[in-house]
This record gives C-alpha cells, sequence and structure tokens, in this order.
C-alpha cells in the first residue's frame, strides 16, 4: 500500500489504484487516455477507500447529454445506515470538459471507437479519478501476437538473469 500524506487541505491521501482493467489492455489497442472526475456519493468514496471497487466490465455511454460511467459495481458501506447506503451498480457521471467530451464522442461516432474504463485511483489531493481511454478492438490473431510478444520478453528477462 502506498504511503499516506496529509495533504494541506488535511486530507490524508494515499495515491492508491483503488480498480484496474487489466482486461482492456489484452482486448483494445488503447489510445488516447484521459483523467476525469467522477461524481459519488459519501458512501461510496468511503467504500472506495476500502478497496471495494470494481470497473472490469464497466463500460462509458452517453446518457442525458453527459458521460457516463455504466455497471462499474462499488460494494455498499458496511457502517453506513440502511437509509444512506447507494445502489452498487448506478450510473456515475464523468466530470469532464465539454470539449473533451465532444473529441471522445466524436471519435466514437465517426471512427468506430470505444470509451474504455482503464483505472480508478484516489489521486494527491485525495479526490476520487477515473483513467479513460479511446479503444479499438483487437481481433483474435492480434491477441495472439500480444500474448506471444509478452510470453517472449519474459523468456528473454529469464536468459538475461541466467546469463548474469
Amino acid at each position: 500500500m502506498a504511503p499516506k500524506k496529509k495533504s494541506k487541505s488535511g486530507l490524508i491521501s494515499t495515491d492508491k489504484v483503488v480498480a484496474d482493467n487489466k482486461r482492456a489492455k489484452f482486448d483494445y489497442a488503447l489510445e488516447d487516455f484521459l483523467e476525469v472526475g467522477i461524481m459519488l456519493t459519501g458512501t461510496e468514496v468511503k467504500s472506495l477507500r476500502h478497496g471495494q471497487g470494481m470497473i472490469a466490465e464497466s463500460h462509458v455511454g452517453e446518457k442525458d447529454g453527459a458521460l457516463h460511467l455504466l455497471n462499474a459495481h462499488i460494494s455498499e458501506y458496511q457502517q453506513a445506515s440502511p437509509h444512506l447506503q447507494h445502489e452498487p451498480r448506478r450510473p456515475r457521471k464523468l466530470l469532464m470538459k465539454k470539449r473533451q467530451m465532444d473529441k471522445f464522442m466524436g471519435a466514437v461516432a465517426r471512427q468506430g471507437y470505444t470509451v474504455i474504463p482503464t483505472k480508478l485511483y484516489f489521486d494527491k489531493r485525495g479526490m476520487v479519478k477515473l483513467e479513460i481511454a479511446l479503444g479499438k478492438g483487437k481481433k483474435q490473431h492480434d491477441k495472439r501476437q500480444t500474448e506471444k510478444n509478452r510470453d517472449w520478453s519474459r523468456d528473454k528477462q529469464r536468459i538475461m538473469r541466467e546469463k548474469g
């Protein structure tokens, strides 16, 4: 776990990744990355501080003229009372500038890209951030090539380590 730091505002920042979408790097050719804010309730933030978030099956879609994180699972916060609990898979609005949103949605509409959440984490100020990327789906032979390259680099490191 990352070391805890106190910021000027008194918040304790952990700079830690809560959820990582490792499958996205295998299924998509990721190109353009962007860090965006995410609109959360208090119990969702507390649950994320305990590491209770999952974005592996989530995606980003347009809803009511804004981009939303859909199907992301943030577990309920156990210490909160039942009437304050949040719904674990509710749509969460992404906070980004209009120009950035237009750029991403234009690429989706014109060039066949997909907006994929890659990482959910706390920044230095203790705010929850989501890293999204534009990606094109890989074909089966591209996935095999990626796996072959990864295996070769692992074997190459092993050979170099043995030789000294």
